[in-house]
């Protein structure tokens, strides 16, 4: 998911200004690619002159974070110290940016603490590189840049007149003076009335731990902020509401404890889930003792007062004015004030230090970054890789407590896992899959959440941001279930995900026949498979004139259909894997304008609707592309593979390939299907030169939970999951030496070895296990338990899966 309206949108040049505020037109020239000495991330041919002046310009966007002080780089760990958080900030609006903020919590985290330096919502992050003051400290709950915030709480130091506005309340600051990294943020304020505070933060999954020192300054406090006017639903700023909260003051205890009931995307949710108990709970337990306390709300303080409720509200702390430094620990739940407690208790005990809390965060990310080892890396591309592979383990984040959950679909307390910020229309396309090999003891409990979600609300998730928002189409959540168990995944209620799945692909939403389900539509039902029985079901395509989107929506579904069949297949379902394999290779085709050569969606009585009509975040070129899992047939329907590939450099070479959106992520691949295995390889090095660096603008397009990194990350490895439901990755082109990597699940290594890569390109050759690959894919199983996958890599072109290019 790019945008809020489901378009193709706009694309920026990697050196375009960082501030997502300035619209700018698409030009074919992209994101230049440039380490710290100014030099390109990869060493090849493949650049043109004009790539060579984008990125001298983009050396002057570089941005290197400062070295954490030493008792925050424990323990050592190069992966880790690779992580910049600030790469994906940037970018020219907020479709060209990657959307990512520079936060710090553990893998998977509920609540990601963050610097704030803008009011978040629908579009907006809490954090932009451009800002230049701070305002507090949010432990945000937003997935991804189009979508809400949820439950939030914010905690902001201060010194003299106390100031809860965020106008009023923001601080200057210098990225000087800013550290950012995975475990530890800290920065230096210009304290209002004079004097500096010396920031700190890290956080465990659950418990943000926050330290201030004061220098100079007079009157230290801090200021909870409970509630605020919240942007609902859409990137409009004028459509505010005012969630009201509640807040305690317990000094005895030192405590500011309270709720907050804020959900920015509750105007889209199914109207059968209300999500009526929907609250953030959030405790803040402090070391110092209180000299003064009270409550401000909108902008009124009341000193000495305890209690608080209702819109805009606002807790303080006043210190006596020779303290120095004091640690606040903000611990975050979705069940309870008495629940937050627990979590605080369990994760951030009394006593525990800011460096111990750092140490243990980091320690959780060495364990998984350093299980890939790159040789022949610059600093550049290890700063890309291991930057994406940190976006990758943080969707979706835990939304259990310690066994127990709330659940906004039935507004009841549930024992058992919980995830949320499912973000399934991006992610089923690659970063499932990286998941699957990176974080397998996550997969379970991913997959039961989604079933549990399916038992409570009756349908499985599409984009699940604390409930069901209806945003983007289809139902890959049948992806999603389907290839864990075709890899082997158990752990879960294997019976319910196949009810669960089953209703998806037979069941239309209410009122299918007159509802539209467009993009953010308000006041309407689960969305799940809209035009299933108008037409879908009796002619094969979603008519255009009754449903948004009809296009994608057929493609999508036909997918979905075949991750039925293979479902069905895995569990012995002979006559369900006939019907829906069947519906999956012949629905696509419907679509199919052999006058155009292209998709093009239809309206119900069979009349082609335009080819402009019907796309979700892409257009006719994109989509004529998206029959994943029957290329062959598609290849067919275009005349065979040479002018299959024809068309393929039309789409390349008339730069209609957008990679700023998911729909285009695997169109490179295709070159390798239809025996041209070196234009593939250009092609992918091209993307990723392009799309992809280390600076705050290093993302083309939305990060979207982890697929625009899962995209690059498995491209660097060499191949991608091109129909993710059928067990095969796609051969590319590998971008390093060695990559040597410790799977999770298996005691044997993975060692990828492709001498020369980072210069050479081309495959010319290929062993799985020292047994030769002849054609340009290979089995999951072949890499799943470890074992070595060896290239012979060229300056040019090779015969290997190249049989067509090669007899022209």
């Amino acid at each position: 998911m790019a945008n809020s309206s489901k378009k193709p949108h706009t694309h920026h040049a990697a050196c375009d200004g960082v501030g997502p505020d300035v619209p700018q037109t698409r030009t074919a020239t992209r994101n230049a690619v440039v380490n710290s000495d100014n030099t390109s991330v990869f060493n090849t041919s493949l650049r043109g002159p004009m790539v060579c002046l984008i990125a001298i310009l983009c050396s002057l966007a570089m941005v290197t974070p400062r070295n954490r002080p030493v008792p925050f780089s424990n323990p050592p760990s190069d992966a880790v110290d690779h992580v910049n958080p600030l790469i994906g900030n940037g970018g020219d609006s907020p479709n060209g940016s990657g959307g990512m903020i520079p936060s710090t919590a553990p893998p998977f985290a509920m609540t990601r603490w963050v610097a704030q330096t803008r009011m978040n919502y629908v579009s907006v992050t809490p954090y932009n590189y451009t800002d230049t003051s701070i305002h507090g400290f949010q432990g945000t709950h937003q997935p991804a840049i189009w979508m809400g915030e949820s439950g939030q709480v914010t905690v902001s130091p201060g010194a003299g007149e106390i100031r809860s506005k965020f106008e009023d309340r923001g601080m200057a600051f210098s990225h000087e003076r800013e550290v950012v990294s995975a475990s530890y943020y800290s920065v230096e304020l210009e304290a209002t009335e004079g004097g500096k505070i010396f920031a700190e933060q890290s956080a465990t999954s659950r418990v943000g731990h926050l330290r201030f020192t004061f220098t100079d300054t007079s009157a230290p406090y801090v200021l909870v902020e409970a509630t605020r006017a919240s942007v609902i639903g859409s990137s409009n700023p004028d459509n505010v509401t005012y969630p009201e909260g509640s807040i305690v003051i317990d000094p005895d205890h030192l405590e500011i404890c309270g709720s907050n009931p804020e959900r920015q995307d509750y105007i889209i949710a199914p109207i059968s889930t209300p999500a009526t108990k929907w609250s953030g709970y959030f405790c803040a337990r402090f070391d110092q003792p209180f000299a003064s306390w009270g409550v401000a709300q909108n902008g009124s303080v009341a000193s000495n007062e305890r209690h608080g409720a209702g819109a805009t509200l606002s807790a303080y702390a006043a210190f006596k004015p020779t303290l120095t430094q004091v640690n606040v620990r903000v611990t975050v739940s979705f069940i309870s004030i008495d629940q937050a407690r627990q979590n605080l208790e369990k994760e951030i005990p009394d006593g525990q230090t800011l460096e111990e809390t750092a140490k243990n965060t980091r320690s959780v990310w060495a364990e998984k970054l350093d299980r890939i080892q790159l040789v022949g890396a610059t600093k550049a591309q290890k700063e890309v890789f291991y930057t994406g592979f940190f976006h990758t383990l943080q969707y979706p984040y835990e939304q259990d407590e310690y066994g127990k959950y709330y659940s906004g679909y039935d507004d009841s307390i549930h024992e058992g896992i919980s995830y949320s910020g499912y973000s399934i229309w991006d992610t089923y396309r690659a970063e499932w899959a990286w998941l699957i090999l990176f974080a397998p003891e996550r997969v379970p409990g991913m997959v039961q959440s989604m079933i549990q979600d399916y038992n409570e609300g009756g349908w499985l998730p599409m984009w699940k941001n604390i409930i069901e928002t209806n945003i983007m189409v289809a139902t890959h959540a049948d992806s999603l279930i389907a290839e864990a168990i075709l890899k082997g995944f158990t752990g879960f209620d294997i019976d319910a995900a196949w009810n669960a799945v089953y209703k998806d692909a037979t069941v239309p939403p209410i009122n299918d026949t007159t509802t539209s389900y467009s993009d953010r539509e308000e006041f309407v039902d689960y969305e799940v498979r809209a035009g299933l029985s108008s037409v879908y079901e009796q002619k094969g395509w979603v008519a255009d004139d009754i449903h948004s989107e009809s296009a994608s929506r057929t493609l999508d579904y036909s997918y979905d259909d075949f991750a039925v069949s293979v479902l069905a297949g895995l569990l012995n379902k002979t006559d369900e894997q006939l019907f829906f394999r069947e519906r999956a290779m012949k629905n696509p085709f419907t679509l199919f304008n052999s006058d155009t050569g292209f998709m093009e969606a239809r309206n119900a009585n069979g009349a082609w609707a335009g080819p402009d009509n019907g796309w979700t975040e892409g257009d006719k070129w994109a989509y004529t592309f998206d029959v994943v899992h029957d290329i062959p047939e598609l290849i067919k329907r275009k005349g065979g593979n040479k002018s299959f590939v024809e068309f393929l450099d039309e789409h390349f070479d008339g730069g209609h390939n957008d990679h700023t959106n998911e729909p285009s992520h695997h169109i490179p691949y295709l070159y390798s299907l239809a025996d041209a295995a070196s234009k593939a390889q250009t092609r992918i090095r091209q993307i990723a030169e392009s799309n992809y660096n280390a600076t705050v603008n290093g993302l083309s397009g939305n990060e979207d939970c982890g697929q625009m990194s899962a995209w690059y990350l498995f491209s660097a490895l060499g191949f991608y999951p091109v129909n993710p439901v059928s067990g095969d990755y796609v051969v590319g082109s590998p971008f390093f030496d060695k990559v040597s990597i410790d799977l999770p699940s298996s005691s044997e290594r993975l060692d990828i070895i492709s001498p020369g890569a980072p210069s050479k390109p081309y495959v010319h050759s290929l062993s799985v296990d020292g047994r030769n690959v002849e054609e340009p894919i290979f089995r999951h199983d072949q890499i799943a338990q470890g074992g070595v996958l060896s290239f012979q890599m060229r300056d040019t072109p090779q015969a290997w899966g190249n049989e067509l290019t090669f007899h022209l």
